[in-house]
């Protein structure tokens, strides 16, 4: 027994070494990043939210004021504006995933020549920003733009429509240019998602007697949920943080009809050099990011994310 009992115990000293090694290793790949995420992310972090609280300018020594910033943020006529045009925008998500969805059940199908109709759907995610932007500009043009050339010829409008300078018009236009960008990258996920369903399920459902729409509902729907809400994730994402998007198109304009919280973040902090009003904007701009991926998860099931392992 003193024989079998030594080996049993060097043989579980080796393997705690082992894993201690492994761990060692691990960690030391993983330091460098978390370095840098600490240093990029962490600390910016924290430092915005204790400048939130101070009164500062680069010329001026920071002083502490408490919650001025924010009771400010109460009577700013500019910041509601910027979060309800901000909430329009996360709205507009939903739309374009629902339409990306029924592109990719259509390209899923038999139907001839259904790779270039993938490529070229994705085609206008790959885009820079800046470039979809220009376009955009240049299609909601009043006089040499394509879509009010095209509402003439077809005797829609006598009168350019001034899609970007109209107060109606300018929001739901760079809402439209959003989605286009993003229709490609939404509907390969969801592409993928349909395809990892088990055809097996449609086979049985289809000897049950279902027809199309319960498949949908009963099968696609059910198991496109994570697939669905990583797209309005990424979507919420890219809404919220098109600063490139707005700023190339109306600059926030006409007035505040495009201001969102990102491009009235950076005009307080680098137009009017009012950082420590800008720090508590993008707390609370922070905050309420948080609180829509929370909302959205809970309404996926409070697991959207999640996988089995297997």
């Amino acid at each position: 027994m003193a024989m079998s009992a030594a080996p049993e115990r060097r043989r579980t000293s080796f393997l705690r070494k082992a894993t201690t090694r492994q761990a060692i290793l691990v960690w030391c790949f993983l330091l460098p990043s978390l370095l840098i995420f600490l240093l990029y992310r962490i600390l910016p972090l924290a430092w915005n939210i204790l400048l939130s609280f101070q009164a500062w300018s680069p010329l001026k020594p920071a002083v502490f004021i408490g919650l001025e910033n924010y009771e400010e943020m109460l009577t700013d006529e500019v910041f509601w504006q910027s979060l309800w045009n901000t909430v329009f925008i996360i709205l507009s998500a939903p739309v374009g995933i629902a339409m990306a969805l029924g592109l990719a059940l259509l390209v899923n199908s038999n139907i001839s020549g259904r790779n270039v109709y993938r490529t070229l759907i994705f085609l206008s995610y790959p885009l820079m920003t800046v470039a979809v932007a220009i376009i955009w500009r240049w299609m909601y043009d009043e006089r040499v733009g394509l879509l009010n050339y095209v509402a003439r010829l077809l005797h829609l409008t006598d009168t350019p429509i001034p899609f970007l300078n109209s107060f109606f018009w300018a929001l739901p236009s760079v809402v439209a240019a959003n989605i286009w960008q993003m229709l490609g990258f939404y509907m390969i996920i969801l592409l993928t998602g349909l395809q990892n369903i088990p055809s097996s399920l449609f086979e049985a459902a289809e000897i049950d007697g279902a027809t199309a729409g319960d498949r949908f509902w009963r099968i696609i729907l059910p198991l496109l949920r994570p697939s669905i809400f990583l797209c309005f994730v990424i979507g919420m994402l890219n809404s919220v943080t098109s600063f490139d998007l707005v700023y190339v198109m109306t600059g926030g304009g006409p007035g505040r009809a495009t201001e969102i919280l990102v491009t009235y973040i950076y005009k307080l902090g680098f137009v009017q050099t009012r950082f420590d009003y800008a720090a508590a904007v993008t707390v609370v701009f922070f905050v309420f990011l948080i609180t829509i991926a929370w909302a959205a998860n809970r309404l996926s099931g409070g697991n959207a994310g999640a996988r089995d392992m297997e």
